[in-house]
């Protein structure tokens, strides 16, 4: 999830550094009565925010392979249930039966009910060349697909008709598969906790107020505005360091 807002969180700890190497050429002249823009104390926003990030970076490789495996492992599931779907259709149950296991495996597919209109070649259940993809965003969530799984399977099981020769359609080889979506879903759970977490810390020392980073960035630039005024070169050295509020 590396993207251009972590890069913008980069960018504030960037320009603080770059504020801080400025106001130390500064010298003497650079004597604030106020602890909070000391720099001492800037140095050490500074390397807080350099911390912050990098455990943010920590977190991230762990989150996002977990999040790759998860879609590798969810993305074979749809062609798999209409392969069950068309085994169950041929296998002998009543329509009523496989309208109720259909059901199941149309949230699982993020199908509507009633599909859009299309034109089918032909009436079976598996057409991928004319199964309806409109998908229902409240449907699709890994959550749901997982729990849905579960129930399909369920379903599946309670029907003496569905009997398979396949091995990988048959109800213990599913079971085992469901068994493996939610590991896969767990891990990204799991991963994503010390990402929040760390990102929670991130924004605490970057953009808490008053005593954040990009606050006492400010402060700085006022404070040297007032020792050297607004038109001066050393104010001027500062004022286009950008610190952007999150």
């Amino acid at each position: 999830m590396s993207s251009k807002s972590e890069t913008g969180h980069a960018v504030n700890v960037a320009n603080f550094n770059e504020l801080i190497t400025f106001v130390t050429g500064y010298g003497e002249a650079y004597n604030p009565s106020n602890e909070a823009i000391a720099l001492r104390t800037l140095q050490t926003v500074a390397s807080n925010g350099a911390a912050a990030l990098e455990a943010i970076y920590t977190a991230q490789g762990p989150y996002n392979n977990a999040v790759a495996a998860r879609e590798v492992a969810f993305d074979p599931l749809s062609k798999l249930v209409t392969r069950v779907m068309n085994m169950l259709k041929v296998s002998g149950v009543s329509e009523e039966v496989y309208d109720s296991v259909l059901t199941v495996a149309r949230k699982i597919k993020g199908q509507r009910a009633t599909p859009k209109p299309t034109t089918p070649e032909n009436g079976e259940e598996g057409n991928e060349t004319t199964e309806t993809k409109t998908r229902s965003t409240s449907q699709m969530s890994y959550d749901s697909r997982e729990e849905n799984f579960a129930k399909f399977i369920q379903l599946l099981s309670a029907i003496p008709e569905y009997a398979p020769n396949e091995v990988e359609l048959q109800v213990a080889t599913l079971t085992m598969l469901s068994t493996y979506l939610q590991e896969k879903n767990s891990a990204v759970i799991n991963a994503e906790v010390p990402l929040s977490n760390a990102r929670i810390a991130r924004n605490n020392v970057l953009y808490a107020p008053a005593t954040g980073l990009v606050e006492t960035a400010g402060k700085v630039k006022t404070y040297v505005k007032a020792i050297f005024g607004a038109t001066s070169p050393q104010y001027k050295q500062i004022s286009k360091l950008r610190f952007v509020q999150r």
